[in-house]
């Protein structure tokens, strides 16, 4: 019988440094896409799949992400003695004791980092989501693996069709059969040498694993780029669990990245009744 799925990890002790002078004293997850963080954006998504506890893993500098999440006393009054209403806060109050915060002192990868909340998780499966990667679609990625998950359990991972010559920026996938949006994991690789990648079918920031991984990540040694990878463990369970890669139905934005942070705040001002003809208008301006 598959458990359900209740718990995710959100790693967000990185340092944001590709988007200084901004992050120097603004946590990265907190830049805002049109009105919205995009730690929000990562939370809303999980609660639209049935996630009930949310666990972040922050380091120093990363206050203003809890303080996102809990009780602005001071605004609210201040929002109510002047008669506005508080739904455009309602994301960010959910229930007491729905989120868990752990700290991670040391950069060593994202592996480490998912270990890190190996107290939280317990015997339980896990979601990790990581609020760099912008999934915008709907249903949300999340949701899209999590009713996938509820079919073929085990251990799932986004995957993208990514070009040839990007494939070594990636963990990809050396793909098995395929059924739609499920591909069967035969193995992973983490950022492949140019020319060696076994297909262009790359590990995207979701993940839905089973508890039997932190085991894993507890002796695992630094893979690519002196870290601990998380895509080394994952290989380790392939072939003892089911493995598949869910394609999201949906478009990525690389919000770590300058360009796809200004895409994804393009993209979702254009769906926006009240933000969509003056920004078209003025896109087509710069355009000429």
């Amino acid at each position: 019988m598959t458990k359900p799925l209740k718990k995710a990890v959100f790693p967000v002790a990185g340092l944001g440094t590709r988007f200084l002078p901004a992050t120097k004293a603004v946590p990265k997850e907190m830049l805002p896409v049109v009105d919205k963080p995009l730690i929000q954006y990562a939370v809303d998504e999980a609660v639209e799949a049935g996630i009930e506890q949310m666990i972040l893993v922050t380091g120093r500098g990363k206050g203003a992400i809890e303080d996102h999440f809990d009780i602005a006393y001071e605004l609210e009054a201040t929002m109510k003695a002047r008669g506005k209403s508080l739904e455009v806060l309602e994301g960010t109050r959910l229930k007491p004791g729905s989120f868990a915060y752990v700290r991670q002192q040391e950069p060593m990868g994202l592996g480490h980092a998912v270990w890190c909340a190996r107290d939280l998780i317990g015997d339980e499966p896990f979601a990790v989501v990581l609020p760099d990667d912008f999934m915008h679609g709907k249903p949300g990625c999340l949701k899209q693996m999590v009713d996938a998950y509820e079919k073929v359990g085990g251990n799932l991972i986004c995957a993208m069709e990514v070009p040839d010559e990007a494939t070594q920026k990636y963990g990809i996938i050396t793909p098995g059969a395929r059924d739609g949006a499920l591909t069967e994991v035969k193995g992973l690789v983490e950022k492949p040498a140019p020319g060696t990648s076994p297909s262009n079918l790359a590990v995207i920031g979701r993940y839905v694993l089973q508890p039997e991984v932190m085991r894993l990540l507890e002796n695992q040694e630094a893979g690519a780029g002196g870290e601990i990878q998380l895509t080394d463990a994952m290989a380790r369970m392939i072939g003892d669990q089911p493995f598949h890669g869910v394609t999201f139905a949906g478009v990525r934005h690389d919000c770590g990245d300058k360009a796809g942070f200004l895409h994804a705040n393009l993209a979702v001002a254009m769906e926006r009744a009240d933000l969509a003809g003056p920004v078209g208008d003025f896109a087509r301006t710069l355009l000429g």
